[in-house]
């Protein structure tokens, strides 16, 4: 246990990364951060504890202006689309936010405002005019993601200003190698300007101290092992303001033109955004923020790691007033069928669209991405694992064992929970595992282990399943109708459990489930507390299917989806040769084009990239010698209708003499492709004019 750790906390205040509002929530965002801060949040008001989980849309910042650009429409524009799509979709998917705000509230520009001008005036701040890249052709200074280059840790050629994409390194613009602005294509110059920069290496020991000994047991091993990383590398300041149009105004004398940078701004939107819920509810935002007995929880990607465990530590310990995160449980990166997922290359599933393809299946997208979530590295998303996690685990186990308990309850008692006989050792057994776990689950959850915790609520239905498959009511009840009534009140225990149990995982199951047991109110102690959840003479209602069966033709159309995604990217970035210099009708009439099959191939001896064609052209039967082993083999070639210019000057190749040329072309993935003729009634000979 770390000396760190918060125990026993009276109140929770959980923070989910605010999304940025230049694109809509995909599964990596939903798998990195939103389902499991939910699991947690959902868990933690079970219990009964004062939570305040917080949230809203990042919409300052460099991205924005880049889609606004691009889409040519206003910054404003971009972030009320993309706010209304995103804020749809969390209500809709189940994403239990307390306040779900915007960094473009004017509660939150004066907070952000605030905060800077505090540590300003404390002196905190560091002036200085340095050099910066500057577009001439755009007139304009360029912020970290106007600005792509090489990547000088890992030579990713593609690397952003702030950060490189492939290694994950955070990166100062400055440091790339050859710099492209992406706004026009030229390589920047440098230019001077005036800019405020947090001493970062001001905080160096504060950061060791408290993360890589204060919290060395309790804290993520990847989350510890980056900030060591970065820690060991020696901290430097970081400026706290950019030349932008677009974000918060610095508000200090000298700084016309200049924003407040976006990842200084962003993580105040969590105060903000607790002020906002705390005036709406009638509480005081500051026991949230302020009171040593507030448990903060930052729930983030991997790739934001360095901001909420370097950056804003440090922003709030410079303020001086505000408790710091007990945890920062980041998650790695989630790939989509083999492929890391991509917005700008549309390879992703997005959720708005998923509510659509799959209606009233929120439960089955959350249960496959904590089954398969990036805890502890990256992992995979396919659809034909989804598949299996709905049919297999939700429907067969799960669904299973609820709808054998309601309608054996409805076919035996008319839905009234029947009053138990003497119970068995078998079913005190039973109970007294049930009960306990509760313990077992919440010991995952407070560990941020939520791929455990989940299993552990499958391991319930288990239990249910394995109680009626080994008791058999359905054969008893015709000898033995008294043992039933005790083997049917067992199970309805554990499917009452499941109800509560389930809540922070699967809530719109455990809604349902509510319905069918027709109970409320059951908190999560209870399951561990009392062996009566659900009482003898409670009446419960039909039989609702829980998990209908995922049919393959669903899947197959998502996974088209992918496909024609993949094939529009390959077509976006193919690549087509210029035009030739002009020719004129003389010199193509030279060329004698023919149609013609091949008869025989074999490969060259000692040479890879060739193949000897034995080709009749019509006229006769001749060899060509073409470079295609590396792309065919000579058995896939035989038979093959092909044109061949016929007149071509012949030529040794390797001491076989080479008489023609086969007409070939590239397709779109740079595989060699015959030019073949395809009409019918065609034959060899045949000249191509």
């Amino acid at each position: 246990m770390s000396k760190n750790m918060l125990e026993n906390p009276k109140r929770y205040t959980i923070t989910a990364a605010l999304p940025y509002t230049n694109g809509p929530i995909h599964i990596g965002h939903l798998a990195g951060v939103y389902v499991p801060s939910d699991i947690y949040a959902r868990y933690l008001r079970l219990q009964g504890k004062d939570v305040a989980f917080i949230c809203g849309s990042d919409e300052h910042g460099v991205a924005i202006s880049m889609k606004a650009k691009k889409e040519g429409i206003t910054p404003q524009q971009v972030i009320d689309k993309y706010d209304g799509i995103i804020r749809k979709s969390f209500i809709d998917f189940g994403i239990s936010f307390d306040n779900y705000s915007r960094t473009s509230a004017k509660i939150h520009h004066d907070t952000a405002s605030e905060f800077f001008r505090k540590l300003y005036d404390n002196g905190d701040f560091i002036e200085e005019v340095t050099e910066q890249l500057y577009d001439a052709k755009a007139d304009q200074f360029l912020a970290d993601r106007f600005v792509t280059g090489t990547c000088p840790k890992c030579e990713n050629p593609e690397a952003y200003g702030d950060q490189c994409e492939r290694c994950g390194s955070t990166l100062n613009a400055t440091d790339l190698i050859n710099p492209k602005s992406t706004i026009t294509g030229e390589t920047p110059i440098l230019k001077s300007t005036k800019h405020w920069f947090l001493p970062l290496d001001r905080y160096d020991d504060f950061l060791k101290e408290w993360i890589l000994v204060g919290h060395k047991n309790d804290w993520k091993t990847n989350v510890l092992g980056q900030v060591k990383s970065w820690l060991d590398d020696g901290l430097k300041p970081r400026a706290v303001t950019r030349d932008l149009d677009w974000g918060i105004d610095v508000p200090v004398e000298g700084a016309e033109g200049k924003k407040l940078y976006v990842w200084f701004d962003a993580p105040i939107g969590y105060i903000s955004a607790t002020k906002e819920w705390a005036a709406r509810e009638g509480k005081n935002w500051e026991d949230y923020w302020k009171k040593d007995d507030t448990k903060l929880v930052h729930f983030i990607g991997k790739d934001n790691i360095v901001f909420h465990c370097i950056i804003f530590p440090a922003m709030l310990k410079a303020e001086g007033s505000f408790i710091l995160p007990d945890n920062v449980p980041a998650n790695e990166f989630l790939n989509l069928e083999g492929n890391k997922l991509s917005t700008s290359k549309n390879w992703a599933v997005w959720l708005h669209e998923y509510l659509i393809d799959f209606p009233e299946k929120q439960d089955v997208l959350r249960y496959a991405l904590t089954a398969n979530a990036p805890e502890t590295k990256d992992n995979d998303f396919t659809w034909k694992d989804f598949q299996a996690r709905n049919n297999n685990e939700l429907a067969a186990i799960f669904g299973n064992f609820i709808n054998r308990v309601v309608v054996l309850t409805n076919k035996y008692y008319n839905g009234i929970v029947p009053s138990p006989n003497e119970f068995s050792e078998v079913d005190e057994q039973t109970l007294a595992e049930l009960k306990a776990y509760p313990a077992v689950i919440s010991s995952s959850i407070e560990r941020y282990r939520f791929r455990e915790a989940q299993g552990e609520l499958m391991n319930v239905a288990r239990l249910g399943n394995k109680y009626l498959a080994d008791e058999e009511p359905w054969k008893m009840v015709k000898t033995n109708p008294e043992r039933v009534q005790t083997q049917m009140y067992v199970a309805l225990q554990i499917a009452a459990a499941l109800q509560v149990l389930a809540e922070p995982f699967l809530p719109f199951t455990s809604s349902k489930l509510s319905r069918i047991l027709k109970l409320e109110n059951l908190s999560w102690n209870s399951v561990a507390e009392t062996s009566e959840l659900i009482q003898a003479g409670h009446q419960i209602g039909e039989a609702e299917i829980l998990f209908a069966q995922i049919e393959d033709a669903e899947i197959q159309k998502q996974i088209d989806k992918l496909e024609a995604t993949k094939k529009a990217n390959v077509m976006e970035n193919q690549v087509t040769e210029p035009q030739k210099p002009t020719s004129t009708f003389e010199d193509f009439a030279k060329l004698d084009l023919r149609v013609g099959t091949i008869l025989e191939a074999e490969k060259m001896p000692k040479a890879n990239k060739l193949l000897v064609l034995k080709v009749d052209t019509g006229i006769d039967v001749r060899t060509i010698v073409s470079g295609i082993a590396e792309h065919f083999s000579p058995e896939e070639v035989v038979g093959k209708r092909v044109t061949v210019l016929v007149n071509l000057a012949p030529r040794a190749l390797r001491g076989v003499e080479s008489q023609g040329m086969i007409l070939m072309t590239n397709n779109a993935e740079g595989k060699l492709v015959f030019v073949n003729p395809d009409g019918d009634g065609v034959d060899n000979g045949a000249l191509i004019s």
